[in-house]
């Protein structure tokens, strides 16, 4: 579905541009003070597979909060020092993730399905709730920033008719774009509705990946390909508090979020410290590297034999397989790209 120009643009815009570029934003829509206030709905598509997506009654879909809510994302207006963006560790090309070291970010896409969010489930709730935390407490933004922006006054004027724009507001717009980055299209996709074939390798690999040869279903299963429950797959004898630095509780030593799977080829290094620079270094921890602690997830069976003792050849095929999972059009879809 094309997202409609609908961001009005103002006098003085190039006062407010990003990166010395103006934003690409439509004409104004013409609606006068004694109109009553009225937005456009936007139609979510769901992919083939997919669980309901629930959207909150207060944070409706549409078409000004989801524009707005791009803009946001891409612009530094949203930090407090102007020094970052969401875009600047979450990139469309790379997945919507980048490597950052041995503090990876989680990629994303489909948080429209999550509730568990940040590696060591730091934070849990609605996709609005994540959305004020960032906004609040992650950039600090500057609510006068956007308040003294006659561009931003507008906007979300026409999105949540506003006359103060405050956090809330900016967060559920965050959360409105937030919800169309959905990535449900990849070739694995499009094998289940019947439009190609996947190759001997990798139905091989899809094989291995959804029974107990490989064991990948059990945390990776349904069409998200996570289960967004944190988790201790047995990085480590002694594994880092995990979920424990959040919780106090030993019990939840080591467990880390649970990341999807979803454009996996493209978002190494891999795990919550970026350890495995390559799906062929998880694929063999998986195999032969798994330890078995006390907190170690009992869905790793196979821990006390150090993983799933994959041949080459298998090990080669579950590697092809992932890569199934790349999804080209979210990758390059226009409608999620920078504005400005």
């Amino acid at each position: 579905m094309k997202l409609v120009n609908i961001i009005g643009t103002v006098l003085g815009l190039s006062l407010i541009s990003f990166m010395g570029c103006k934003p690409d934003v439509p004409e104004p829509i013409d609606n006068p003070d004694d109109k009553p206030y009225v937005t456009t709905p936007y139609e979510v598509e769901t992919p083939r597979g997919f669980p309901k997506m629930i959207i909150p009654e207060d944070n409706q879909m549409t078409m000004e909060g989801v524009a707005l809510g791009r803009m946001l994302y891409y612009d530094r207006i949203l930090d407090k020092d102007s020094a970052r963006n969401c875009a600047s560790c979450h990139i469309q090309s790379q997945g919507f993730q980048i490597d950052n070291g041995a503090n990876q970010v989680l990629a994303h896409v489909n948080f429209a399905w999550s509730n568990n969010y940040m590696w060591n489930g730091g934070f849990q709730g609605t996709l609005e709730d994540v959305m004020v935390f960032e906004v609040e407490h992650f950039f600090e933004t500057n609510m006068d920033r956007l308040n003294n922006s006659e561009l931003y006054r507008d906007l979300f004027k026409k999105a949540f008719d506003v006359d103060e724009i405050t956090s809330k507001e900016a967060a559920y717009a965050l959360a409105q774009f937030q919800r169309i980055l959905t990535s449900g299209n990849a070739r694995v996709d499009k094998f289940f509705r019947g439009e190609l074939m996947l190759n001997p390798q990798e139905m091989r690999g899809m094989e291995l990946f959804n029974t107990e040869e490989g064991d990948c279903f059990h945390c990776h299963g349904t069409a998200l390909f996570t289960d967004n429950i944190p988790r201790n797959n047995g990085l480590d004898l002694n594994p880092s508090d995990g979920l424990m630095e959040v919780t106090g509780d030993p019990k939840d030593l080591g467990r880390f979020k649970t990341p999807t799977l979803r454009n996996i080829d493209l978002t190494a290094p891999y795990m919550h410290d970026g350890r495995f620079a390559t799906l062929e270094e998880v694929v063999e921890f998986y195999s032969t590297g798994v330890n078995n602690t006390a907190t170690t997830d009992p869905l790793m069976v196979y821990a006390f034999d150090g993983g799933v003792q994959l041949s080459t050849e298998d090990k080669a095929a579950l590697v092809a397989y992932l890569k199934t999972l790349t999804d080209t059009e979210f990758l390059t879809n226009s409608e999620l790209s920078n504005p400005f």
